[in-house]
């Protein structure tokens, strides 16, 4: 399980993370463009994965990782079901996330 505390946490620690409201959600973002939020009415996660990591955690675990029913979750926006995941996979997803929303750096 993954508190909401562990998420915050977790999301800030990426380099120039920040945290933001979304709707009624919490968002966090970096450059502006939102790689998590958090929906604390369902305790729901929702990050950007690509589609090949979408399909892996989907596949391993789907009734914690599921796509958005919809063109969001054809984009790769994925649901997490926090009080299901285990904290460990639950970083390396938010940590993709990140990576995938992250500007590229130059070589």
């Amino acid at each position: 399980m993954v508190s909401i505390e562990d998420f915050r946490k977790s999301a800030l620690s990426f380099e120039n993370a920040v945290e933001e409201p979304h709707f009624e959600k919490t968002s966090f973002r970096i450059n502006k463009k939102i790689f998590a939020t958090f929906d604390e009415k369902n305790n729901r996660a929702v990050l950007k994965l690509n589609e090949i990591d979408q399909s892996v955690f989907c596949a391993s675990s789907e009734m914690i990782f599921y796509p958005i029913p919809n063109k969001w979750g054809k984009q790769g926006w994925t649901i997490v079901e926090l009080s299901k995941v285990r904290s460990e996979m639950f970083e390396d997803a938010l940590r993709l996330s990140y990576q995938n929303v992250a500007p590229k750096k130059k070589k």
